[in-house]
Parts: structure tokens; sequence; C-alpha cells
């Protein structure tokens, strides 16, 4: 009985210590309070006020997009802020220009002279350097365009001439190529002569410079100016090496081009639009008379790599190239 007693008497005793019962909360802004002005949001939607007693996250940290804003406003993407590198580091194509904005290709240079980019380079300076070979302006005549190369002092066709005089004797293209190899005349023709100069000395009408069937400002070379060009080169020995072009010589007599001349086996004619040595041998007439019946030819054999003088009859058709005044 005692015991119980006491249980009861310690009971009444923490009660009446206890705090009394507060008065009912109305504080608008309490969110205990029975009138909380945000418990109708609270009990409506979770997305400001949570199911317990605070806020939830979704409503203090909103959403990336607003307080917490995405990476694509605050921190701008590598396209903003932070360039991407085709912005911030310029592409080779921008900065560092490639070798066919700087250096016309040599397709363009000696192949395509109508081209915008070769004419533009043409106009604007003499010369052009490609992979060591110097190209001039081009040049045009007889409906043909013909590139340019400048091999020391000098400066030559980069292909043998391709003209069809008004008169005179020479190969006809129906049967030749003259696209590749150029036209074949008889030295006569080439000189402007009348057909009887191949029998006979001419010598006095022999002009320094000698137009010949070349356009104006150009001419044929004489044999001193051809051995100009085979001292700047290094000699006779290696001539044809150098001068000949990569491919087209028969039985590996290709040569490598050095200067961008590219001589190319287009053998000789002769009486009847007959021809010989086409890709074996390359001919080119000089402005000099040998005899009264013979004059000088360059020439250029498949198997050596060497390049000499001959003399050969006036009445046999050769290629020739021009040089500039």
């Amino acid at each position: 009985m005692r015991k119980y007693l006491g249980f009861f008497a310690v009971s009444v005793l923490l009660l009446s210590c206890a705090e009394p019962e507060p008065a009912e909360r109305n504080n608008p802004y309490d969110a205990l309070a029975y009138n909380y002005i945000g418990k109708s949001s609270a009990e409506g939607s979770s997305s400001s006020v949570g199911t317990g007693d605070y806020p939830s996250s979704s409503s203090v940290f909103s959403s990336s997009s607003s307080v917490g804003v995405s990476s694509s406003s605050v921190l701008p993407s590598s396209s903003g802020t932070a360039p991407s590198s085709s912005s911030a580091v310029p592409s080779s194509s921008s900065a560092p220009p490639s070798s066919s904005s700087t250096i016309p290709s040599s397709s363009s240079l000696a192949q395509s002279s109508s081209s915008s980019s070769l004419n533009s380079v043409a106009s604007s300076s003499s010369f052009v350097s490609q992979n060591g070979v110097v190209y001039g302006n081009p040049v045009t005549y007889g409906g043909e365009t013909y590139q340019t190369v400048v091999i020391g002092t000098q400066t030559w066709f980069a292909r043998n001439l391709n003209y069809t005089p008004s008169s005179g004797i020479f190969i006809s293209c129906d049967i030749y190529d003259c696209a590749t190899y150029g036209r074949l005349y008889d030295w006569s023709t080439v000189m402007g002569f009348p057909s009887d100069c191949n029998e006979n000395t001419c010598s006095n009408q022999i002009q320094s410079p000698h137009r010949g069937i070349c356009p104006e400002g150009w001419h044929i070379p004489s044999k001193a100016e051809w051995d100009v060009l085979t001292a700047y080169i290094g000699g006779s020995g290696t001539e044809g090496k150098k001068l000949k072009t990569t491919g087209g010589w028969k039985r590996g007599g290709n040569g490598t081009d050095d200067y961008g001349f590219s001589a190319l086996p287009g053998g000789y004619g002769n009486s009847g639009n007959n021809f010989d040595d086409v890709g074996d041998i390359g001919y080119w007439w000089s402005a000099g008379e040998y005899n009264s019946t013979y004059a000088w030819s360059r020439q250029m054999d498949y198997d050596r790599e060497s390049a000499d003088w001959y003399g050969y009859e006036k009445s046999y058709m050769h290629p020739v190239r021009c040089v500039k005044d």
C-alpha cells in the first residue's frame, strides 16, 4: 500500500512542475500555428512546403533553372564564356592558311592558267615558287595558254609551242599528238623564213633576238642561250635528267624535272607527215645554222642523262620552245 502511495505522490509532483499548456497559436507566420499562411499551399503542393514542419528542398533550393541556375546561364557552355577551340584557338584553316591559299598548287600554276588564283598571283608578281620551281606569268597565244618557268636569268615556256602559222611546213595534228608534244615544224617555218632557207644559208636574216613564230616579247632560243641554261643547271652531263619530265619517256628514261621545263620525247617528223622517235628522243630547234642546209638542234635521249647539240637537216620537223626577250 505504501508502495502505491509513493508512486502517486511522485506523479502529482511531476505534473505540478510541468509547463502549463500554451494557448492556441494564431500567428500566421508561425509554421506550427493553426492559421499559418503557408498551410494551404503546403497541403496542396509538395513543391513549396514539405510533409513535415520544414519546407522541402524544392522551395528553398529551387530547380536548377531558377535559383541554382543551370550551367547554360550562370556557367556558360564552351561556346560562351570559355569559347570552344573553333573560336578561341583558330583552326588551321583560319589562322595559319593552308598551302593551297598561300602558295598555289602545281596543278593550278602549271595546268590551269585560267584559274582566278593563278591570274591574281600572276598580276601581282612576276613569279611564284612552288616545290623549287619558279613559275612566271602565263602567256596566251594562238588560242593556247602556256605556263612559263624562270630558270636563272631566263624565262622559258614550260611546254613546246603548239601554234598554227599561216604558212610553212608543219605536221598535221590529225595524225600527231600536238596537245602533248607541241607541233613539229621545219626550220624555215620556225624562223619565219621562206622555204628556200632550208637549202641555203640565211644567217644574214637571223636577228638577235629572233622572234620567228613565237609571240611578241618572246623568241626562238639561240644556241648561246641554250648554253646559258645548261650552265645554270649544272652542265650538259645531267641536263637531260634535270629537264626531262618524270613520266612519258620509254624504258625508264624519265627525269626529275627540277625546274619545271618538262621536256618530253616528241620525236621528229620528215616529209609526208611521217614522224619517229616519239617516246624515245626529244629535239628542239635553235635559231642558229650549222651550215647552209643544217641547223642546230638540242637533243635528249631516253637512255642518257645528258643533253647534246646536233646538226639536223633544216627540212626535218622538230618542236620548239620560246624564251623571253
